[in-house]
Formats: structure tokens, C-alpha cells, sequence
């Protein structure tokens, strides 16, 4: 039977607080010792309020109370050996520690009180963003796929921009959408397409038919919100609709106001279904254009990537758009997991972290073309 070490790897952050925790007491004691055996004039106990402002950065509102506490008895003993505390001097020093103390006290709470609002908001968005935006598959059907989401709002883990997938007996249907505005406030409208999509896309007729049922959901949805004041009667959703039939090596596009996919093969990247786009979700029933789906080869071995204009608008420090087609043909024969990745990588960098809009990235590869039995779903 093995001995356990006393540390392990969990305990090791809280040992670290604890023996940074020893600092300012070690200050306390130094400042006070060597103000102590100094001459008179010289006063070093204004330097004691060193310890409780370095108190916050290393621990709660208690011990930072403490070490303020602390710092004030030291500043009382100074007082009573230089001079007795009946020494205006002493009293204001011991006055203005121990108002600076409470003050920052304070602060610490209040700071305390904010991290875990703030906590309880991420854990809030991380719950609905694994329960409304759940991630794609790996593969389903003959596709692999992989996907990256990166929202506006930090906080919010979660924004207006939408995707998922589902199979219907002889093909794989996928939604890539993009609510008009960004946050927690896009997230309804997302939620309502997503239930849509999986409510009727597998027994849709084609994509023309699925989008024409899709924009009337979306209408409905803003019709019945038109009057509770959060702007619903000016939003829409660009979407983009595919299926990929499990025997052909095509796939069928219907773009509904989004930006077109690209299709990479061989080291390029060039943008497909892009001639035919119908007005947005929630605003075909305002205008006479008819929904049109196109046909684009995808054979073997290429990848579609698919993506909101949070990617093509994110800008660089000199506001120059993200190139996506240029740096998606660096990546264009890697695997879908690790293209995303690439671009995920490369965006953040290119945009020094700042995102002004929700972004996602969705890539599909073809596997094979089958002429067999049926896959599983």
C-alpha cells in the first residue's frame, strides 16, 4: 500500500493563497520592528497600509479585515513606544489606517458580491448554450463534421448565430443561421428557429418547401412579440439550408440572405450558391422573390465550410475585413476538426480577441457516396 503525498495538484492553488496570504503579515511585522528601533522623528507606520491594500489581490473580505485589524494594532504599538498615543500624530495615522482599512474592506465585498453575480450569469448561459445550441456530431450519415462557435459576449457564452443537423431517410439536412442582433437578447428568436428545424426539416418535401415553413414560424414568432418593446418587429434571421443526399455526390443549397459557403479542394477555396439568395427568415412574405435551391457538386474528400458574417466582418486593428477564403485555403485539405480550429486560431489573433459580433464556423466532408444499405441516423 502506497504512501499519499501530503500535496497533491488540487491542493496546491489553495496552499499557494495561503502562503501568498503571509505577506503582508510579514510586512506588518518588518515595518513595525524597524520603525520601533528607529529614532523618533523617523515614522514609518504610514507604510502600514501597505498590507491591507495588498490584502484584496490575495483573499477574501475576512482576511483582508484581519490583516487590516492587524495593521492598526501595529500602528497602536508604535504610537504607545514613540511617544504614548496621546500624540496628535499618532492619532491621525491610526485614524486614517483604520478608515482605509474599512474602505477598502468595502471595496472587497463589493468585488466579491460582483464575481459571483457574474459567475451565476456564466453558469446561467453555459446551461442554455449546452441545452439550446448543442454541438454537432462528429459525422452523421457520409459527413464529418466539426464546428466552433465564438459569441459577441464574453459573459454570455452564447449569441444570435445558430447551426444544427438532422437526418431524414436517404440524406443529412443542416441549418447555419444568424439572428439580427447579438447576446442573451438574440437568443429566443435562435431557440425558436432551432425547435422549428428539428420539428419539421425531416419531413419537409425539399428546401424550398422546409424554408417557406421556417419563415412562417419565424413571422408568427415576431407577430406575437411585435408589442413587448425589444425591437422583435426589426429582427430577422439569415439562414442557409443544405441536404446532402446519401448517393450522390452533390449537395442542395437554398440561402436565405446568409453568406455563401466556400468549397475547398485541391488548396482553393471558392464561394458556391451565391447567385440565388431569398430575402431573410421573417421577411419573405414582404417581398415577391421566390426561394430557389441550387445544386453544387461535393464529392469525396472536399469540404463545404460553412459560416456567419461575424467571421467575414470581424476587422484587424487597421480595419481590414478577415480574408476567409484566403486563409481557409491554407487549411483546405486538413480535416474538419482541425480546420476549424486553424480559423478559430487565426481569427482571434487577426482580431486581437475583439469581436463586435457572434461568429460560428461550421465544416462538412463528404466521406464517401453510398450505394448500400442505409446509414444509421
Amino acid at each position: 500500500m502506497g504512501v499519499r503525498s501530503r500535496w497533491t495538484d488540487d491542493d496546491w492553488p489553495g496552499q499557494r493563497s495561503r502562503v501568498l496570504l503571509l505577506l503582508p503579515v510579514v510586512l506588518i511585522v518588518v515595518i513595525a520592528t524597524v520603525d520601533l528601533r528607529s529614532p523618533t522623528d523617523i515614522h514609518l507606520g504610514p507604510l502600514l497600509v501597505i498590507a491591507p491594500a495588498l490584502a484584496p489581490s490575495l483573499a477574501g473580505a475576512l482576511a483582508t479585515a484581519g490583516i487590516g485589524a492587524l495593521a492598526v494594532a501595529a500602528q497602536v504599538v508604535i504610537a504607545v513606544f514613540h511617544g504614548g498615543l496621546a500624540t496628535s500624530n499618532h492619532i491621525a495615522q491610526i485614524i486614517a489606517l483604520t478608515v482605509l482599512t474599512v474602505l477598502i474592506v468595502v471595496f472587497t465585498v463589493v468585488r466579491e458580491r460582483r464575481a459571483r453575480q457574474l459567475a451565476q450569469v456564466r453558469s446561467v448561459a453555459e446551461t442554455a448554450q449546452r441545452a439550446l445550441l448543442r454541438p454537432l456530431p462528429d459525422r452523421i450519415g457520409p459527413l464529418h463534421i466539426a464546428s466552433t462557435y465564438l459569441a459577441a459576449v464574453d459573459e454570455a457564452q452564447i449569441g444570435g448565430d445558430l447551426y444544427t443537423a438532422t437526418r431524414t431517410p436517404h440524406a443529412t439536412r443542416l441549418l447555419i443561421g444568424d439572428v439580427r442582433g447579438k447576446g442573451l437578447a438574440a437568443v429566443g428568436e435562435a431557440a425558436l428557429l432551432l425547435s422549428a428545424f428539428r420539428l419539421v426539416a425531416a419531413r419537409a418535401v425539399d428546401l424550398t418547401e422546409l424554408a417557406g415553413v421556417l419563415d412562417r414560424h419565424v413571422q408568427r414568432y415576431l407577430l406575437d412579440f411585435a408589442a413587448s418593446g425589444d425591437e422583435t418587429g426589426e429582427h430577422f434571421i439569415t439562414a442557409l439550408l443544405l441536404e446532402f443526399p446519401d448517393d450522390e455526390p452533390l449537395a442542395y443549397l437554398t440561402n436565405c440572405g446568409h453568406p455563401s459557403p466556400l468549397r475547398l479542394r485541391h488548396g482553393e477555396a471558392v464561394v458556391v450558391g451565391g447567385e440565388e439568395a431569398a430575402p431573410p427568415l421573417g421577411l419573405q412574405a414582404l417581398t415577391l422573390s421566390p426561394v430557389f435551391t441550387v445544386t453544387i457538386p461535393f464529392d469525396v474528400d472536399e469540404t463545404l465550410l460553412l459560416h456567419t458574417d461575424g467571421v467575414t466582418e470581424a476587422r484587424d486593428s487597421t480595419g481590414t475585413f478577415y480574408p476567409l477564403a484566403e486563409r481557409a485555403a491554407h487549411w483546405a485539405d486538413a480535416a474538419p476538426e482541425a480546420l476549424v480550429n486553424h480559423l478559430r486560431r487565426d481569427l482571434l489573433a487577426y482580431t486581437g480577441g475583439q469581436r463586435d459580433d457572434d461568429a460560428a464556423l461550421v465544416a462538412i466532408r463528404r466521406t464517401s457516396v453510398s450505394n448500400g444499405p442505409e446509414p444509421a441516423a
